[in-house]
């Protein structure tokens, strides 16, 4: 899996912050994840092709997390697009997209496909044969729900010396990596765990933007291999965090650590703070493994 930040701050774009935004490229999917003001711009900087996005997926309705959509879904328009996009967020988003493109004449010359979620338990909403997405119900102000990706495990792995060595023929290759026993070139029954190895451990990838601190999504997020949580405010604001319905470093600290992850990814930061080293300073005290999310950041894992 490769993540890159488009954008990491809470509120407001300015000059050289964006709000949140970001790309998973996962098992040949280029997945977009929020789309805050600018993120189309973030795009093109960070050289991400725009035909390759068809799921989009909005955690919820504030500005800072889907204004840049409209002028996507136009720019894809303008750029001749044919495939579908899927979009897939809180019920009223479909609305609010197509009152634009009314109001403006504007309709898209592609399939555009809305998913509108309103659960308040997590649900698979994209399935393929490598990949599953769920929602991650968060608690936010309004209905918000955060996503999780996941990487579905693999075929298993051929064992090429032991496989000459059972004069196995190249017909039964298929089926040994999909777990199956099978017969030797003498008619004798192989066993699959003889000849074969594990797949890779298949990977995944929690993204949870805003919301209080919540115990309810451990089980859901349990393992994950990289979890990305809100850190709107450091410690020494927490009675700003309980009121708007946002986390502090520390909780974000506290739900990693308890769920288990590989590592804790901080972002959502309020634009009051200027040293974002405090974030992970803070974090550090309760979970060891700590990134920081910045603009452009590219992870691989």
């Amino acid at each position: 899996m490769k993540l890159t930040i488009l954008g990491c701050y809470s509120a407001t774009p300015r000059t050289d912050t964006n709000p949140t935004a970001q790309v998973l490229d996962i098992n040949n999917h280029l997945f977009l994840i929020d789309c805050g003001e600018g993120t189309q711009v973030e795009l093109r900087r960070n050289k991400i092709k725009f035909a390759r996005i068809k799921h989009i997926f909005i955690s919820h309705l504030h500005g800072d997390h889907f204004f840049g959509l409209v002028g996507l879904i136009s720019t894809f328009r303008l750029l001749t697009r044919e495939t579908e996009l899927h979009i897939y967020g809180p019920k009223g988003l479909k609305d609010i997209i197509t009152l634009q493109m009314k109001l403006a004449e504007s309709w898209t010359n592609y399939p555009l496909i809305f998913h509108e979620l309103t659960s308040k338990e997590s649900a698979l909403i994209f399935e393929d044969d490598k990949v599953e997405v769920h929602t991650i119900p968060l608690d936010h102000r309004i209905y918000t729900n955060g996503f999780l990706f996941k990487e579905k495990s693999g075929e298993r792995k051929l064992d090429m010396n032991a496989v000459l060595n059972a004069d196995i023929d190249v017909a039964y290759y298929r089926k040994l990596k999909q777990g199956f026993d099978v017969e030797n070139k003498e008619g004798i029954i192989i066993s699959n765990q003889e000849v074969t190895k594990a797949p890779n451990k298949p990977k995944s990838y929690a993204f949870c933007s805003d919301t209080a601190y919540s115990e309810a999504i451990i089980p859901i997020i349990k393992d994950v291999d990289l979890l990305y949580h809100e850190s709107t405010f450091l410690e020494k604001h927490e009675k700003l965090a309980a009121p708007t319905k946002h986390s502090t470093a520390k909780q974000a600290a506290s739900i990693a650590k308890q769920a288990g992850v590989g590592t804790l990814l901080l972002g959502h930061y309020s634009t009051r703070y200027d040293n974002l080293k405090d974030f992970k300073l803070e974090a550090e005290t309760i979970f060891e493994s700590v990134e920081l999310a910045r603009d452009g950041k590219v992870i691989t894992f």
